[in-house]
């Protein structure tokens, strides 16, 4: 664990939720993500997950860094994170803590500022249930807002949290899940869960422009 990631491993403090998303406490980033803790039932956290699409409505991926501590170097979404335990990330009122924190995130890992993703452009299109292992010491156990957002942004990644970005069209993620059944490139099994479930039906309605149509964010998707 680098400098970078042991401080946030530490100082960040994650959002602890019941199966229906009502908080319940917070804690460590670090114990939210030991395997051993997340075995207890007691480490459920708030999450999110960002697509991005540029207006050609090409996906943006990040390859997480090799220093990251769970899932390094793996391909997933245009950015994923935790609201933290704070004022401005605990508002319930149109999901804007979790906006707030879209937001705060993808200027620290990609470099987009502010002003290029308006917190009142996220769609929040649904919420899922999940647990993953890493490795043998690390995991995730999240319930995750899938945030959806159509812009044009400039990208300056972080090389503290990604290794590589690029946008996709449809054929061209087909591929690089083809690649990942090949043992050629791994992906997030959280991003791997939107696209088996959700990704290519609400592609469409990024294109039609009618994201608010198909939100499922008053349920709760237990994948």
């Amino acid at each position: 664990m680098d400098a970078v990631q042991r401080r946030l491993m530490f100082e960040d403090e994650c959002i602890l939720v019941d199966e229906s998303d009502n908080v319940v406490g917070h804690e460590s980033k670090y114990n939210c993500h030991l395997w051993e803790n997340i075995l207890t039932g007691k480490m459920l956290h708030r999450a999110f997950s960002v697509f991005l699409f540029n207006t050609k409505y090409e996906l943006l991926l990040q390859q997480r860094s090799a220093t990251k501590v769970t899932f390094p170097l793996v391909w997933t979404n245009t950015c994923c994170s935790h609201p933290l335990y704070r004022e401005s990330e605990l508002i319930a009122e149109n999901h804007l803590g979790v906006r707030n924190a879209a937001q705060r995130k993808l200027l620290d890992e990609l470099g987009i500022p502010a002003e290029d993703v308006p917190v009142d452009q996220f769609t929040p299109l649904g919420r899922m249930l999940y647990k993953a292992p890493s490795d043998g010491k690390w995991g995730e156990h999240e319930l995750d807002y899938l945030l959806f957002i159509v812009r044009d942004v400039n990208v300056h990644p972080n090389p503290d949290e990604v290794a590589d970005a690029k946008y996709v069209n449809r054929d061209q993620l087909k591929e690089l899940l083809k690649k990942a059944d090949g043992g050629e490139v791994k992906l997030s099994p959280w991003f791997r869960l939107v696209v088996e479930n959700f990704l290519f039906k609400w592609w469409d309605h990024v294109e039609k422009g009618t994201l608010e149509e198909v939100s499922e964010i008053g349920s709760i998707h237990k994948l």
